[in-house]
């Protein structure tokens, strides 16, 4: 039997690397994805531009700018004169938020009433306009902490005691677990390997059996001794071969080109490789044995990725979509994988937290393999 499998083994990898678009696209997709979502896709703010109007030209309006230059999260790219020039720099995207000090700023706070300040914030990315509001919203409570903390001291000088001096303070600090930095590239770069993988195994997979159609060599697999699940093992494992090196480049890449954390063990992102890649390979085998050309077979490999890839959590939190999406993603190997990466890369995950994916992502691919092994006929039609 298994010298029957690795025959076919070795005619599949010579039929595939013998081919340059084929060696293209087993390596140069994966590089260009990870360079892309490790470089262009950032969702971090670092800095934001912003418009400042200050119409009371005083000491506090002042200081209260000197707050939001000084935090380094905002650059002051204009300094407007009244709301229609605010209103044209949001419009044309100029500037991500607009601060407006209204005047007699400076007069309520000595009075000791609340002084408000407007911050106008162009929503178009709701996830930069969150991050920027979370920003100016820091400074300004700083800022007021620091008056309310002068105004306090300047009271006490002209007293003999304290003024309150039974009433405690509160504190509260922030401590980010598992990505300290904030970075979305420690978020994107590890799903990146479970995309790559889904989409390199299932599309070259399921070209597998249509190429010997449209080739004309299913005739010759016919009339030879060779049983069908052999000739179906032989036509996967090539390819499970090359999921497998593209995992350990991009977690190569991952760690020293791009810095992204790895506190789990390698072992165990292998190990969970490979049960995700008996999913792949399932699904790319039974697309390869209901379509009659390649074309076809590509097409439909599109066709079952974009799901899996929406609802796998990649870029959308699984929690955040409706319920009945949420109820669908149940059922998809990707967003079981993409977990345990991430778990893995940032969180330093073991077997004792990931065993739940791990077993549904070894229960589908045994049901899926079996399901396509049924659907494998060594036919023509």
């Amino acid at each position: 039997m298994w010298e029957r499998i690795l025959v076919i083994l070795r005619k599949e990898l010579l039929q595939t690397m013998r081919e340059p678009r084929m060696r293209v696209l087993v390596l140069v997709p994966p590089m260009i994805q990870l360079v892309i979502f490790g470089y262009a896709v950032n969702l971090d703010v670092d800095q934001a531009r912003i418009a400042w109007m200050d119409r009371d030209q005083s000491p506090a309006s002042r200081e209260l700018r000197r707050a939001f230059t000084g935090s380094r999260r905002f650059e002051i790219a204009a300094y407007p004169s009244n709301d229609a020039e605010v209103s044209r720099l949001l419009d044309r995207g100029e500037v991500q938020a607009a601060v407006s000090v209204p005047a007699g700023f400076d007069a309520d706070i000595k009075r000791g009433k609340t002084a408000a300040i407007q911050i106008l914030i162009d929503g178009a990315n709701s996830n930069t306009a969150s991050i920027v509001a979370s920003y100016a919203s820091q400074v300004a409570a700083r800022f007021a902490a620091a008056v309310r903390v002068e105004r306090l001291n300047e009271r006490r000088v002209g007293q003999l005691e304290p003024v309150n001096p039974g009433i405690p303070s509160i504190s509260a600090r922030t401590r980010v677990w598992f990505n300290p930095d904030l970075q979305s590239r420690n978020y994107f770069v590890p799903g990146v390997i479970v995309n790559i993988l889904m989409i390199v195994t299932v599309m070259l997979t399921s070209m597998a059996i249509v190429r010997e159609k449209e080739i004309g060599t299913m005739e010759q697999l016919m009339v030879t001794p060779i049983r069908p699940l052999e000739l179906m093992i032989g036509k996967a494992l090539p390819f499970a071969g090359v999921g497998m090196l593209n995992l350990t480049m991009i977690t190569v890449a991952a760690r020293l080109v791009f810095g992204v954390p790895i506190k789990g063990s390698l072992l165990l992102l292998g190990l969970c490789g490979a049960l995700f890649l008996m999913t792949a390979l399932g699904a790319g085998l039974f697309v390869s044995t209901v379509s009659a050309t390649q074309q076809q077979a590509m097409l439909s490999s599109f066709l079952f990725f974009m799901p899996a890839f929406m609802l796998s959590g990649f870029a959308f939190p699984v929690r955040n979509m409706p319920l009945a999406a949420q109820y669908l993603s149940r059922v998809n190997p990707l967003r079981y994988f993409l977990e345990i990466v991430r778990g893995v890369f940032l969180k330093g995950s073991g077997v004792a937290e990931l065993w739940p994916q791990m077993t549904v992502l070894a229960l589908s691919g045994v049901l899926i393999l079996g399901a396509s092994a049924l659907r494998f006929r060594k036919r023509l039609d």
